[in-house]
């Protein structure tokens, strides 16, 4: 019997990402050095957007979008339930509220139908969230913000990759910003680590300043030596080796991104159970492969039993705890929670094999 374990995700790590990394610790710099700005004009280069902002991670990219966007308390910001805690989180870290709006449930992206219903005069950003890799309408949501004058800063941290009506992800085409994660189950990795893009040249320089303890280093300052603090910033620095790995699995992007697409092609076909519906506008290089399944408890752990390590995405945040002060509860978002009551991701990583991939169809139809 094969009792290999798979998980719901997995780095995936060659020589030459080795190298890169030990290329960089034989180097005179580990921090603040030349392999930052390499990375960030390759992410550039691949999204198209003009400015990048690498920083420690993807909350912090969330962090300094919504203060570089001007959120304050008093304000609100709109996102989706169906997403980790970050992408609201942040909101919350600026003093503003959070509100959410449902999800459609063919995709689990928000809804633009549901993102109208919650405007008020207090609002000030979207978020959408592009869930499991696929983009959500951003043609749409873009119209909606610019007729409130709302900033749109997407949370990417699943679609590094992926393309929507033939612009990559992260162009900012549709948006004020684009937020990565690059944590090690994402479609590249840096260990820990994320980016913000922009073509906003005011913005971009908010977003330096606000990663590194809001400091400036232009205008009339003409020693080396002088900075001003403007602002109350953070320390949000990523570091030459998580660049150097960024550097080179950016460049294996397109591979793993097809590879994902091929595993998600084999489980539609050998499977045929409830999945989330690839939109025409979409090229997703997807992130995630959550299924819908009847009596999701007994599957959860019946499948652990088997060597399957899957995962739940994801509780919606509107039902946590410390959401309760804003007034949350069951029942307000309706797609989101019942989306949540059966879902479960199976894996889906670049180096599962065509043999993994048949090993695991056939411990998920035992359970079945």
């Amino acid at each position: 019997m094969n009792d290999k374990v798979f998980g719901y995700s997995h780095q995936s790590i060659d020589e030459t990402d080795v190298k890169a990394v030990t290329d960089v610790l034989n180097s005179a710099f580990l921090t603040c050095g030349p392999k930052i700005k390499e990375f960030e004009q390759a992410i550039c280069n691949y999204t198209g957007a003009k400015y990048c902002v690498a920083v420690s991670n993807a909350t912090a990219g969330l962090h300094i979008a919504v203060l570089a966007a001007g959120l304050k308390s008093g304000d609100e910001g709109i996102t989706s339930p169906m997403t980790f805690l970050s992408s609201a989180n942040c909101i919350c870290f600026a003093g503003a509220k959070p509100v959410f709006a449902d999800i459609n449930p063919e995709t689990a992206n928000i809804d633009p139908a549901e993102i109208t219903k919650h405007i008020s005069p207090r609002t000030k950003v979207i978020i959408p969230v592009h869930f499991a890799g696929q983009s959500c309408d951003m043609e749409k949501i873009s119209a909606i913000a610019q007729k409130n004058n709302l900033i749109v800063i997407e949370d990417a941290a699943h679609a590094l990759g992926s393309d929507y009506k033939g612009t990559k992800v992260g162009s900012c085409k549709y948006s004020d910003m684009t937020v990565f994660s690059f944590h090690p189950v994402k479609n590249i990795t840096t260990a820990e680590g994320g980016a913000v893009t922009t073509n906003n040249e005011e913005l971009y320089h908010k977003l330096l300043a606000l990663r590194t303890h809001g400091v400036y280093k232009e205008g009339e300052m003409q020693k080396t030596w002088e900075y001003e603090m403007r602002e109350l910033g953070y320390n949000y620095r990523m570091n030459e080796l998580q660049a150097a790995l960024g550097i080179s699995q950016l460049q294996k992007i397109e591979k793993f991104k097809q590879r994902r697409r091929e595993i998600v092609d084999y489980y539609n076909k050998n499977l045929r159970l409830p999945h989330l519906i690839e939109m025409p506008f979409s090229n997703a290089c997807f992130h995630l492969y959550p299924i819908l399944i009847d009596n999701r408890e007994d599957f959860y752990f019946k499948a652990r039993e088997k060597g399957l390590n899957l995962q739940v995405h994801y509780i919606p945040v509107h039902t946590q705890p410390y959401y309760a002060r804003f007034g949350y509860k069951y029942g307000d978002y309706p797609h989101a929670e019942a989306y949540y009551e059966k879902c479960i991701s199976l894996p889906l990583y670049p180096n599962l094999t065509n043999e993994d991939l048949v090993e695991i169809i056939h411990r998920i139809k035992e359970i079945l």
